[in-house]
């Protein structure tokens, strides 16, 4: 055990343990117990208003408009957006899919990754400084609480104040009010899963299955916990993206940067005061931009894994430069090249497409290519063959080999449709049982089919065929091998 000894004092890290028992002092020193682990101290952002922060509740309104509502929203005769998971089909407006199509929700996991790889290689977090739903319900959480419990310093004198019927009122109804929008954003993440029309009867009567309560409260708590205590702790230990972010940041990335050269020495001084005179910077040293921090982060200390993105820093720097009358754009959306080479903004653009994006650009375009083509040339039935294990191949009547096969059949479309089933591969190859089908709108129906074939038309073993379904509207045929079998 190394403990440290400073000017008579005995150092004692509190994670240190001791099978002895408790750490006595040296005789004559005073023991200081030192914690390993930071304390983490509540961050209270200052309310900010400029063209970043425009666009942060522009982008709060449009991903909740969408989210919440989408699940209302009908397409014919059912909603919009739905994935069934009890009847194993999703609904994407005039889509219909089934796990057999798993390969297109693969396509939109890549589609995703790439973007955000992209938007982060252009400019940096892009998606967590905008469209985060961390950010975007911490936001929504923090106007509530403004409005409640006031700006950031009423806030901080109330928390820090005595307990009274006035902190209560307004520490409860704020409470209210985030577990209510909690709540309803659980029963609106079930609803792309259950009906959202039959979840919200079922919800008045309280006749919700076990799974609907527990994803409404499970989604719903986690939304109240995250977005009003948790907060900038998600961004920084929780979330990987913020780990791994650096790898696709590159020298030319866009971020939000603070112009040392302009700024330092920084210090206060007077709107009349030449700046030139008293050897000083630009900055004011006001600390706005460390208040306006929804991570509590200092921009000026350089570039942070904690840093969002979001600009709020960049416009309360704005509002300073115009009070003092300096030019704005001491923080600022930039790069590290045009910061350190005095670039224009032409030139800072005319670097974004290096070869790292153009990658990024290339198998976005492969991969959204191959989708589109693949949906636009996608039949809307699926068929599954398999052998019918409870009947062997076996010599029917009138000298012709039988094989029974199983067919399952999907309707993929929101229409009954009729299909034909045929065969071929040997020669004399038919099917003697039923071969037209109806399958109602997006339902599915095995079928059992009975293949019969000449007695000579093939050598003993296992031979391809292929039944060939057709629907009789026109949609598409669909052809699937399968194995017929001839007795010895």
């Amino acid at each position: 055990m190394n403990n440290k000894t400073e000017k008579g004092r005995l150092i004692i890290p509190i994670a240190v343990s001791d099978d002895k028992g408790p750490i006595e002092p040296p005789p004559g020193a005073d023991a200081e117990l030192v914690s390993l682990y930071e304390a983490h101290k509540k961050i209270y952002p200052r309310s900010v208003s400029g063209f970043f922060s425009n666009w942060r509740w522009a982008m709060v309104f449009l991903t909740q408009l969408i989210f919440y509502g989408l699940p209302w929203l009908e397409w014919g005769q059912r909603q919009a957006v739905l994935f069934d998971l009890g009847a194993r089909r999703f609904y994407i407006f005039n889509l219909v899919l089934y796990p057999q199509d798993f390969i297109y929700l693969t396509g939109i996991l890549v589609i995703s990754a790439y973007s955000l790889f992209l938007f982060t290689a252009v400019a940096g977090r892009l998606w967590c400084g905008y469209a985060c739903p961390q950010t975007v319900y911490t936001e929504i959480f923090l106007w509530i609480e403004k409005k409640l419990e006031g700006d950031r310093s009423a806030r901080m004198r109330r928390d820090a104040g005595p307990w009274g019927s006035e902190k209560i009122a307004r520490k409860a109804g704020k409470h209210g009010l985030w577990l209510t929008l909690a709540l309803m954003t659980g029963f609106t993440f079930v609803g792309y899963f259950t009906p959202i029309r039959e979840l919200g009867g079922e919800f008045f009567r309280w006749e919700l299955s076990s799974w609907e309560i527990f994803w409404t409260f499970f989604y719903g708590f986690a939304t109240y916990g995250n977005a009003g205590f948790m907060r900038e702790q998600v961004c920084k230990y929780m979330c990987p993206y913020a780990r791994f972010q650096s790898a696709m940041f590159d020298k030319d990335t866009l971020i939000v940067t603070y112009d040392a050269e302009r700024g330092e020495p920084r210090g206060a001084r007077s709107k009349k005061a030449d700046p030139a005179k008293l050897n000083l910077g630009a900055c004011v040293d006001c600390s706005l931009c460390v208040q306006v921090c929804p991570t509590g982060i200092d921009i000026r200390k350089g570039l942070q894994y904690e840093c969002i993105g979001c600009g709020a820093c960049a416009d309360v720097c704005d509002t300073v430069m115009d009070k003092v009358g300096y030019p704005r754009g001491l923080v600022k959306y930039s790069t590290e090249n045009a910061i350190h080479q005095h670039w224009t903004k032409a030139q800072t653009l005319r670097h974004v497409l290096r070869p790292r994006v153009l990658v990024y650009l290339a198998i976005l375009g492969v991969v959204a290519t191959a989708m589109s083509v693949s949906l636009s040339m996608r039949v809307p039935f699926k068929v599954d063959v398999v052998r019918d294990r409870g009947a062997l191949a076996r010599v029917a009547d009138g000298g012709q080999i039988e094989n029974v096969f199983r067919l399952q059949i999907m309707n993929a479309t929101e229409a009954t449709q009729q299909f034909r089933i045929g065969v071929s591969g040997l020669p004399g190859l038919q099917v003697v049982s039923e071969n037209d089908i109806a399958i109602a709108s997006t339902q599915a129906r095995w079928v059992a089919v009975r293949v019969q074939g000449a007695m000579d038309g093939a050598a003993p073993g296992s031979h391809p065929i292929y039944f060939e379904i057709a629907a009789q509207s026109g949609i598409g045929k669909v052809t699937e091998k399968a194995a017929f079998i001839v007795p010895r």
